[in-house]
């Protein structure tokens, strides 16, 4: 069974600015910051392949994994690998992680589609999920949610729909797992709704703390909610850009961060890339693992970790609407030419 554990006495959830104070934020008066793994370390990255650096980790020495492994689709950062050599090396990473996770600690792996020959996809989290259920017997690894991340840029495809989402799926190493549900709880659609019938007639019912977010989620927070989770992709104007390619928000590892680990936690994160999770870990007072074998990378993670601890670290502010361009303007008028069709107008 699930349970919600109290964080400890003066350590509560942080709400994410664009510019954050170091004292305030992250409780680090100097941080500690290193290459080897060691548990008082506030923060431990390393340029290396990921599995070495697994295999020094303690076991159950971690509250929280969140990742995003390469897709195979050509990336500069990816290693020209065949699909069975990939799905044998994620095989052991995820091994790896399971054996460093805590009974009741949480996984969080991001992925989207491994594009084949002649456009054919794979979604990678179908490929994937049963190197994770191999572990459902020995090491109690249950899968909870599969959750949709929507953004609205990226490649536009010619011969198949543009894809605009990617998946994060979410596993417990048991069942009595952390779930720190007031933490991430978002505002009442209908906060003076009250109940019509029985014994609470006339009484509001919903929670005052805010309604479970579900497995439909949106940003900002008082949009649509579930399991599709709404918030900018990192492009070329993100207050957070970097000189990877494929980096993640710092939004998206933080709601995970808030409702699956306690101030103090050790988060991890095998494929860190330019060290978002390290990042939002280290503004949220928890304690943060990372590794990537590509050394621009890591040197950009460990800069942003400093930024981070000490306040200077530029962050798009949790929860700001995605942009949405007024109306009548030039960048929303159509030129001369151009055809404004909607499925409505071709049905009617």
């Amino acid at each position: 069974m699930s349970k919600k554990i109290k964080p400890r006495s003066g350590d509560r959830k942080g709400k994410l600015t664009a510019r954050s104070s170091a004292s305030k934020q992250t409780g680090i008066v100097r941080l500690r910051m290193a290459a080897r793994y060691n548990h008082r370390n506030h923060v431990t990255l390393k340029c290396s392949d990921a599995l070495p650096f697994l295999r020094r980790l303690p076991p159950n020495s971690t509250q929280l994994v969140i990742t995003s492994p390469a897709y195979q689709i050509g990336k500069e950062y990816e290693r020209n690998v065949d699909w069975n050599q990939y799905l044998a090396f994620q095989a052991e990473a995820i091994s790896e992680c399971v054996r460093a996770l805590k009974p009741g600690g949480s996984i969080c792996w991001q992925v989207g589609n491994h594009v084949r020959t002649k456009g054919r996809i794979l979604p990678l989290d179908i490929a994937l999920h049963p190197l994770f259920d191999a572990h459902r017997r020995t090491d109690g690894i249950q899968l909870r949610n599969r959750i949709i991340w929507h953004f609205e840029h990226g490649l536009n495809c010619k011969r198949r729909f543009s894809g605009r989402y990617e998946t994060i799926l979410w596993y417990t190493k048991g069942d009595d797992y952390l779930f720190n549900l007031d933490d991430v709880r978002i505002p009442q659609k209908y906060p003076g709704k009250k109940a019509y019938n029985g014994q609470n007639r006339g009484k509001y019912s919903g929670n005052p703390l805010g309604k479970n977010p579900g497995d439909f989620w949106a940003f900002p927070t008082n949009e649509v909610s579930g399991d599709v989770w709404v918030f900018p992709n990192v492009k070329a104007n993100h207050a957070e850009k970097t000189g990877h390619p494929c980096q993640f928000p710092i939004e998206l590892p933080a709601r995970l961060i808030l409702a699956l680990s306690n101030p103090g936690d050790l988060v991890l994160d095998p494929f860190m890339g330019a060290g978002t999770t390290p990042v939002a870990a280290i503004l949220l007072g928890r304690r943060a693992a990372g590794v990537d074998y590509v050394k621009e990378y890591v040197a950009t993670a460990r800069k942003r970790v400093k930024a981070a601890a000490s306040g200077g670290l530029k962050i798009r502010p949790i929860g700001k609407p995605v942009y949405q361009p007024p109306e009548n303007t030039p960048l929303t008028t159509p030129p001369a030419g151009y055809v404004r069709q909607s499925l409505a107008k071709r049905l009617g």
